[in-house]
This record gives C-alpha cells, sequence and structure tokens, in this order.
C-alpha cells in the first residue's frame, strides 16, 4: 500500500510511545519519533527514531518539507514549551497539519494543600515559609531556581544535575511509575514537610501526590505554560489517533 501519511511524533513521553506503537504497522503510515536527547537513555518508542534538535522553528520547517512531512503530532513534556512554540511555527510556515498531544494536567481534591505558581522562582520564595525539607521533583535543569536558599532538598531526576544547585542536597535518580506506597516511605525516610512539583498530570509520578496528602504536607504546584495561539491540543491518544485518521482520509483523496 502506498504511504498516504508521513507523520512526525515529537516524543519524549508516554503517550508518545503508545501513539508510535498504535500506528508503526498501521497501513499506509510512515511514522518517525524525534527526541530531544536530554534524557542519557531515553525509553524508546518503537519504529525509526530520531536523536537531537533541529535547529530551530526553520530548522524543523525544513527537516518537514526535506521528509516530506505530512502530519506532525507535538507529545512533548508539558512543560515544553520552546518545542511546542518551534512546531507550531513550523506548522505555520509549511502548512503541515499540527496537533499537540497533552494529558490532562492534576486537579486537587479534598485534603490536598497545593500552592500554584506560575514560575519556579515563585515557588522558590515560598518555600521557606512552607518548610525545611524539600522534595523537589522539576527535572534536573531547574535547580538553579533553588541554589540560594538555606533549604534542605531531596531531588529526584532520571540523570545526575548540574550546577548551579542547592548546597545542602542529595539526588535520587530513578524514573517512574512511582508507587503510593514507595513515595510514603520516601517522604518518612527524609522527614519532607513540603512538596516541589509541576503540573505534569498523568499517572506516572501522581503518587506523590497521594503521599503528600496522606502525610499532610504542602505542595507548591508550577501551571503548565499556556500553548501557542491557534494550537489545538487533545488530551488523549484514542483522540490523536482520531485525528489521524481523519487526516489520513484527507491525503487519500488528495492522492
Amino acid at each position: 500500500m502506498p504511504i498516504l501519511i508521513r507523520l512526525l511524533i515529537l516524543g519524549g513521553t508516554s503517550e508518545a510511545r503508545r501513539l508510535a506503537a498504535a500506528l508503526v504497522d498501521a497501513p499506509g503510515m510512515e511514522v518517525v519519533s524525534s527526541l530531544a536527547g536530554r534524557v542519557r537513555a531515553p525509553s524508546l518508542p518503537p519504529g525509526a527514531v530520531r536523536i537531537g534538535g533541529f535547529g530551530g522553528a526553520e530548522g524543523l520547517a525544513q527537516w518537514l518539507r526535506d521528509k516530506g512531512i505530512d502530519a506532525v503530532v507535538d507529545a512533548t513534556h508539558p512543560f515544553a514549551s520552546r518545542m511546542t512554540a518551534n512546531a507550531a511555527a513550523a506548522s505555520a510556515a509549511t502548512g503541515v497539519p499540527l496537533r499537540v498531544l497533552r494529558r490532562p494536567g492534576w486537579t486537587a481534591g479534598p485534603g490536598d494543600e497545593w500552592r500554584w505558581v506560575d514560575s519556579l522562582s515563585e515557588a522558590a520564595a515560598l518555600l521557606p515559609s512552607l518548610g525545611s525539607r524539600v522534595f523537589l521533583t522539576t527535572g534536573r535543569q531547574d535547580l538553579a531556581a533553588f541554589a540560594q536558599l538555606d533549604l534542605w532538598f531531596l531531588v529526584r531526576s532520571v540523570d545526575p544535575p548540574q550546577p548551579p544547585a542547592p548546597a545542602r542536597m542529595q539526588v535520587l535518580l530513578d524514573r517512574g511509575p512511582f508507587s503510593i506506597d514507595g513515595e510514603r516511605a520516601l517522604l518518612h525516610e527524609h522527614r519532607i514537610d513540603v512538596l516541589v512539583t509541576k503540573d505534569s498530570g498523568g499517572i506516572m509520578t501522581a503518587a506523590k501526590l497521594t503521599a503528600a496528602r496522606d502525610a499532610g504536607i504542602p505542595v507548591v504546584v508550577q501551571r503548565r505554560p499556556p500553548l501557542p495561539a491557534g494550537v489545538t491540543a487533545v488530551p488523549t491518544v484514542d483522540e490523536a489517533l482520531t485525528w489521524l485518521r481523519e487526516s489520513r482520509g484527507d491525503a487519500g483523496q488528495r492522492e
């Protein structure tokens, strides 16, 4: 069967891997997943994979033209705002349709003590009034905002963080999914009294929120950055697949 859709998945999330798995053997589909390459040993999706940047929006637009890409799904992390902005600009420049696949964010429930912030610098300013032993789960590239605080930090990340970083810090190298019992034990062992995280959404790392609620620990949550103007998002892999099926039908009519 001839190729009807050449799809680029901007990946790095579990949703991106599930989308690639659903499409890699689909008739009429040619799928390439792209990873940023910031993690030493990433979880690779099935099918063709490229690793590394494109050279900004212009480089991505040229890559789309060179490879004859018919559609793009941006399934990057909800906080990968630069990549999403580049994807939106490249889509506008080339006319290649774009959908953003974003899992829903977290919602506070009864018993949760959450403080919402728009930036990690705002989170850092709040921390001294909330606790002295911080569980920091914002990623290894975001420690600079907390480097000047005289607090103790447990920092969890997939790869070792680089300076600048807090002076009083213990690093825990680990990758989700995490269990509620495991997170409870972690909070207890390290006497954590405040949690800092980003509104990543999903179940892979949500257990810490339940553990914090059970322990009566306040949580500082960074809000997601907004999507670029005019960009449409879908919350599930199934909805992304529906959009792609419709795109494939349109491509078949053009043939």
